[in-house]
C-alpha cells in the first residue's frame, strides 16, 4: 500500500513521523516550496521537507496543484491512500479521486467548527475552553468532508496558540494511527457535517495582530495568547511598534480610557481595557529590541509613565 503524505508546517511533522515509525509505507511527501524567512530572507525549507529528507523520502514541492504539470507529477505516485495535514492548498478533484482507498485529512478543530487555515489561532482568540482534532474525508469544498473520528483537547486558561498547537499535533498523530486500520479495511464509519453549524477560521491577517484597547480585557488577553508565538500581537507607542508576548487579564475596576497605562511596577505594566478591567504586560518586545521580560525593559531608560496612552 502506497501512502502519499501532504503537509507543510510544524503541525504536520509528528504526524508524518508517527506514520513512518508505525511502519506505514510513505512513497513520497508533497509540501510547499521553500520560502524566504527571517530578516535576511534566506530560502528555508518547510519543516515537513526537513523531516522527509531525514527519512530519505522523495519530496515534491509544487507551487500550485492547479498547474497541470505539477498535478501530473503528484498523480504519477499512484497513491492508494492520501493523508494531508495542514498542506496549505485545496486539492484538485482529480487528485482526490486518485487513491484506491481514500483521501483523508487531519484537521486541528472539532469540525464543522473552524474550517480553514487558522483553526488553532481562532479557538484561542475566541477564548474557547476546548478544541480538538478531526480525521475526515477530503472533498473539493474546504474542510467539508465527512467526519471519521474526533478527539477533544482542553485549552487551559494560560495556553498560548503554541501550546495548543503542540497538543493538537500529538493528538492528531495518535488519532490518525488509531483510525487508519478501519479506513484501510473499509470499516470506518462516516458522519456528514452539519453545514448549519459550520464556522470559519481564515488565515490571520496583519490587521488582526494590532491590539484595539477599546475591546474587553478578556478579549485582549485572548488575542495576545492567541498570537504567541506567531504572528505576535502588537500595540504602538510614540509611533513605534511594541510586540506583546505574555500578559494577564486583571479583572478589577479601572477608571481610565482603554489603552491608558494605569500602573508601572518593578516587573509589570498595567494597561486599561475598554471594559474597565486591565491587562498586565509581563513580556514585551520594543521596536528594534529582543523579546524581554517587562522587568528588564523597566530597568532600562524607557521614558514611559502612568497616564500615558498607547496608540496616541
Amino acid at each position: 500500500m502506497n501512502i502519499l503524505f501532504m503537509g507543510t508546517p510544524d503541525f504536520s511533522v509528528p504526524i508524518l513521523r508517527r506514520l513512518l515509525e508505525e511502519g506505514y509505507t510513505v512513497t513520497a511527501v508533497v509540501t510547499q516550496p521553500d520560502r524566504p524567512k527571517g530578516r535576511k530572507k534566506e530560502l528555508t525549507p518547510p519543516p515537513v521537507k526537513a523531516e522527509a529528507e531525514a527519512w530519505k523520502l522523495p519530496v515534491l514541492q509544487p507551487e500550485k496543484l492547479k498547474n497541470e504539470a505539477s498535478l501530473n507529477e503528484v498523480l504519477a505516485e499512484k497513491p492508494d491512500l492520501i493523508i494531508t495535514a495542514a498542506f496549505g492548498q485545496i486539492l484538485p478533484k482529480k487528485l482526490l479521486e486518485a487513491p484506491s482507498i481514500a483521501a483523508v485529512n487531519v484537521h486541528a478543530s472539532l469540525l464543522p467548527e473552524y474550517r480553514g487555515g487558522a483553526p488553532i489561532h481562532q479557538a484561542v482568540i475566541d477564548g474557547r475552553e476546548k478544541t480538538g482534532v478531526t480525521i475526515m474525508d477530503m472533498v473539493s469544498k474546504l474542510d467539508a468532508g465527512d467526519i471519521i473520528r474526533q478527539q477533544e483537547v482542553t485549552i487551559e486558561w494560560e495556553d498560548t496558540v503554541g501550546d495548543v498547537h503542540d497538543k493538537l499535533s500529538i493528538v492528531g498523530a495518535d488519532l490518525l494511527i488509531e483510525t487508519l486500520p478501519a479506513v484501510i479495511d473499509g470499516t470506518a464509519e462516516r458522519t456528514p457535517q452539519n453545514e448549519k453549524e459550520a464556522t470559519f477560521a481564515s488565515n490571520i491577517q496583519r490587521g488582526q495582530e494590532r491590539i484595539d484597547w477599546k475591546q474587553s480585557g478578556r478579549s485582549i488577553y485572548n488575542q495576545i495568547r492567541g498570537m504567541n508565538p506567531w504572528p505576535v500581537a502588537y500595540t504602538e507607542k510614540d509611533g513605534k511598534s511594541i510586540k506583546l508576548w505574555r500578559a494577564e487579564w486583571i479583572d478589577a475596576s479601572v477608571s481610565a480610557e482603554g489603552g491608558t497605562i494605569t500602573a508601572i511596577a518593578d516587573d509589570y505594566i498595567d494597561v486599561a481595557a475598554g471594559d474597565g478591567t486591565a491587562v498586565r504586560l509581563w513580556e514585551i518586545q520594543p521596536a528594534g529590541k529582543k523579546r524581554m521580560k517587562t522587568a528588564e525593559f523597566l530597568r532600562g531608560s524607557h521614558g514611559w509613565s502612568k497616564g500615558e496612552n498607547f496608540n496616541e
